[in-house]
């Protein structure tokens, strides 16, 4: 008798059996391979169990978004290279701008600021323009766009708004760029403030620090002085302590030398002699500085020329005894210093002793002032210079 071994599976269930093939077993084993009403009623509520069960994981798999290929055991997909060129070049995009920088003329503006912006004003790229000014944006999305360029020297240039699409390439024409207009700031000052100001500095300037040489300008082209300033200046200059010393030096001299013998000896001498050489002193500085010159308009400096051939410097300096300068700047004959000596000589009759007065003490007193600043210019020209302390200019440019 053959032996069958028969296995029935219900919903994963396996049972085994070892049945025999006789015609009894067959007919047994065919009644036996059909599940019993009640098996099937005592699985019934296993396989529901089951089905709940997978409809429910199922639908909370579904609502958190969970794939199965997210899971851990699920391999991560891998792009080629081929594959991660493509998406960077969809998310560039495919557009290209381009243009040349140009001035007025038409010549090529090199190393110019190119940029380029959206619509909103964001700027995206940047660029310096080559040495032909050429400039180039690629790889571009589709949109809206402005380029605006900055060169030194020139304008901004904003273009017009303009619109690229897929692919395309977009030439932006007519870039010129226009000069840049400059802003000058000029402040302008009163000329008697910049008088004033050079003034102080002439002030300053003593032969080796100590003698007033107040009345040179080494600035050529200073500003002219007002009549107060010119009187101002005389006032610092004639009372100055050093010019003091000089006038007592001078009458000593004189005193030692029996100059104007009428003034006696002993200290009623010299002190006659100091009066009369105070005298002449002050009144030929205020005559020549300061009357004179405001009468005719007139500057009473002399200014050094520092520059040229020697021959030059020496007519210039020669001149300046005859040729004065107007307030204006321009030559014009020295009336204040020919007014000056003549009116000062006169002047001196009035105190010099009788035996010395008369027409020729006013013109020897007069000749003597002119070859005096005659003599003056000439050292102020080729020596004082470097004599003198806290000097502002170098004279002509």
């Amino acid at each position: 008798m053959q032996q069958l071994t028969c296995s029935l599976t219900i919903f994963g269930l396996i049972t085994a059996r070892t049945v025999s093939t006789s015609p009894v077993w067959k007919r047994a084993l065919r009644r036996d391979m059909w599940p019993r009403p009640h098996a099937v009623l005592a699985c019934t509520p296993l396989f529901l169990c089951l089905i709940t069960a997978t409809t429910s994981a199922q639908q909370q798999t579904a609502a958190l978004g969970i794939s199965s290929s997210s899971l851990p055991d699920a391999p991560q997909p891998q792009l080629g290279p081929q594959d991660s060129d493509e998406q960077t070049s969809y998310a560039e995009g495919s557009a290209t701008v381009s243009g040349t920088v140009l001035d007025g003329s038409g010549a090529a503006i090199s190393d110019a600021q190119v940029s380029l912006t959206h619509r909103d004003g964001i700027q995206l790229r940047s660029q310096k323009a080559g040495g032909s000014g050429e400039f180039a944006f690629t790889k571009l999305p589709a949109g809206s766009y402005l380029v605006i360029v900055n060169a030194q020297g020139f304008a901004p240039f904003t273009s017009k708004e303009f619109v690229v699409t897929a692919q395309q390439s977009y030439e932006i024409l007519n870039i010129a760029l226009s000069v840049a207009t400059t802003s000058t700031e000029v402040t302008v000052r009163p000329t008697e403030v910049i008088a004033a100001e050079q003034i102080k500095a002439e002030e300053k300037q003593r032969v080796l620090g100590v003698i007033p040489n107040f009345y040179i300008s080494y600035v050529y082209n200073a500003a002219p002085m007002t009549t107060k300033q010119k009187f101002s200046l005389a006032s610092r200059d004639t009372f100055d302590p050093i010019s003091l010393l000089g006038v007592g030096l001078a009458a000593g001299i004189e005193q030692a030398n029996n100059t104007y013998a009428g003034y006696g000896q002993g200290a009623a001498g010299y002190g006659k002699r100091f009066a009369a050489q105070f005298g002449d002193g002050r009144s030929s500085d205020f005559l020549s500085h300061a009357v004179f010159p405001s009468l005719f308009h007139q500057d009473p400096r002399y200014f050094y020329q520092g520059t040229g051939s020697n021959k030059s410097r020496l007519v210039h300096a020669l001149s300046y005894s005859v040729i004065a300068r107007s307030d204006t700047g321009k030559p014009m004959p020295n009336y204040s210093y020919f007014l000056a000596a003549i009116c000062s000589g006169a002047l001196s009759n009035a105190y010099y002793p009788h035996a010395d007065r008369g027409i020729n003490l006013v013109f020897t007193n007069a000749a003597i002032g002119i070859a005096g600043r005659a003599g003056g210019t000439v050292i102020r020209e080729f020596f004082s210079k470097r004599l003198t302390t806290n000097v502002p200019g170098n004279g002509k440019p």
